[in-house]
């Protein structure tokens, strides 16, 4: 039976006198001579706070997915207005959907299994939509190769096969019904293992959760889902999405496997490059769509903040986390983002912008600026597409403690189950030690938390005045620690073939890599130059040569 608020209230109380005797026991304050009645009066001396803090997590306990009240909102000027402004400038309605077309298949089916993984979806869509490869077909192939290559890569933690095999079953039924659900009907892909799906585990990549089932599909496997995409592997991420490592080792990069492949969406970055899904989902909060993507020659999309649920994920911090598309092809991004965009009530950060991808948008009429580090071949081949590049103003500068302080609080119920302080360890010198993860947040007060956010704030005003008369900038370092605070959209894509996109000594040629930064909920547009870029170039369908 529930219990009542009185329950609750005495359950608070006892909470309260227990955890303070332990900590007189700890201050010095003789537990001995301490009373029932004279226990509420000296905690807050002991701890400051601790009377609070008790009583609300008996009345309230928090996991990691319960969200604040407070929301970030990407644009300084309040997302309301700046949504408003977009709504009327498209012409459009926020439940009105942009199709994206596919062009039929011509000629014959590839007879090499691993020519067939490595094509892009829209090229896989066809196949499928055309009656010329069916999904259990389609989702075999990509089963082989994950049970072939990830011992290796170590990019998968669970791979899905009963559910993988009803799903495509399912899409196949229906088209032979004459339903065709879309350009993802059918195709097999992998999320990064932050994300829950019914019965199987989510580990965050930790040992400590590799048996933590979360009996909830998350938003974004429901939406794909819904848009016939088959759902074949749970993918790999950083030990609670921080780098490659996990509980099972590194993550390995598809084209070196003496490498890591970089970032928490390590998994989906590995398994998309090697051609063992057909795309992937990852997230970022400062880096891990775009790090990953960048050493694996992926097209990839870090969205815009808020544009895509993030029910059913862990948390690092509500208000820098982003999911987003990891695949072969800018279009392909396009096709995923279109599927999985738009508000959701069981996520308050998200809403609903105008999304129109232009296969052939009019680059000469878009602002397109770049920053010193831009590779100047591409830009060169914007130039020779119609565009007129121009130098970006000197960026702003700026960080915020948002992200320890969020973190912290997301697995409080992890680094202090039972509600107690912790202490900083001691190096046996007596210097302060490293602070653990998610302990730093702990000892920032409210006050320093408040300031950093003003900070936040006149750097997003910053920002702004930075993009002012530009649609978007070429970087070729990525700007992630700025563009994470600030919530602008970034796409990845490769540009080049050589040995400089590795940070290590490895001699291995592999694909390098460039960024577009949009202006906020400019995702449509980055992707559409995108797009043009890769219409007349070929480097995004280079391959791991050892994966063919």
């Amino acid at each position: 039976m529930p219990r009542s608020s009185d329950d609750n209230l005495g359950m608070a109380r006892e909470l309260q006198r227990r955890s303070f005797l332990k900590m007189a026991a700890g201050v010095g304050l003789g537990v001995g001579a301490v009373s029932r009645e004279s226990t509420n009066s000296n905690i807050n001396k002991a701890v400051p706070n601790l009377e609070d803090r008790i009583f609300q997590e008996a009345l309230s306990p928090l996991g990691n997915g319960e969200s604040p009240c407070l929301q970030f909102q990407a644009n300084p000027g309040g997302t309301g207005a700046l949504l408003d402004r977009l709504w009327k400038e498209d012409g459009g309605s926020p439940s009105q959907i942009s199709e994206i077309g596919i062009d039929p298949w011509t000629g014959p089916l590839p007879t090499n299994p691993a020519e067939i993984a490595f094509l892009p979806v829209d090229r896989l869509a066809a196949l499928i939509r055309q009656r010329k490869i069916s999904s259990v077909e389609l989702t075999e192939i990509y089963l082989d190769r994950m049970k072939k290559f990830d011992p290796t890569l170590l990019c998968a933690v669970t791979i899905l096969e009963d559910r993988a095999y009803n799903e495509a079953k399912k899409a196949d039924r229906e088209l032979q019904r004459g339903q065709w659900r879309g350009p993802l009907h059918g195709i097999p892909w992998g999320v990064k293992d932050l994300f829950s799906v019914t019965g199987a585990p989510t580990t965050w990549g930790s040992e400590d959760f590799k048996n933590q089932v979360i009996d909830e599909d998350a938003e974004l496997v429901v939406r794909l889902r819904q848009a016939g995409a088959v759902l074949i592997a749970k993918l790999a991420t950083g030990r609670f999405a921080a780098g490659d490592n996990w509980y099972r080792g590194e993550t390995r990069n598809a084209w070196n496997t003496n490498q890591g492949s970089s970032g928490s969406s390590a998994g989906p970055g590995s398994a998309t490059a090697a051609g063992l899904v057909g795309f992937s989902i990852g997230t970022e909060t400062q880096g891990s769509i775009v790090g990953p993507s960048r050493r694996g020659g992926l097209s990839a999309l870090r969205p815009t903040f808020g544009r895509v649920s993030r029910h059913g994920g862990m948390v690092l911090s509500w208000s820098m986390d982003k999911p987003g598309p990891m695949c072969r092809s800018i279009k392909d991004c396009a096709l995923v983002f279109n599927a999985i965009h738009g508000s959701d009530e069981k996520d308050p950060s998200t809403l609903t912008a105008p999304f129109r991808f232009q296969e052939n948008p009019d680059i000469a009429s878009m602002a397109i600026g770049y920053t010193p580090d831009a590779p100047q071949a591409f830009l060169d081949k914007l130039q020779e597409l119609g565009a007129n590049p121009k130098p970006m103003t000197n960026l702003p500068e700026g960080r915020s403690n948002a992200l320890s302080v969020e973190s912290s609080a997301a697995f409080d119920f992890y680094v202090a189950p039972d509600g107690e302080l912790e202490e900083v360890p001691q190096s046996p010198e007596g210097e302060e030690a490293r602070v653990p993860r998610f302990h730093g947040g702990r000892s920032i007060s409210a006050l320093e938390f408040v300031q950093s956010q003003r900070r936040r704030r006149i750097l997003m005003q910053e920002m702004a005045e930075a993009m002012e008369g530009f649609d978007m900038f070429v970087t070729g370092s990525g700007e992630t620690r700025l563009t994470n605070q600030t919530g602008h959209p970034a796409v990845v894509l490769p540009f080049d073939f050589g040995d400089s996109n590795s940070e290590d000594d490895f001699d291995h040629e592999q694909p390098i890599c460039t960024t577009i930064i949009g202006n906020l909920f400019a995702d449509d547009k980055i992707l559409s130059v995108s797009h043009l870029y890769q219409s007349v170039t070929d480097w995004h369908q280079r391959h791991p040569p050892g994966l063919l």
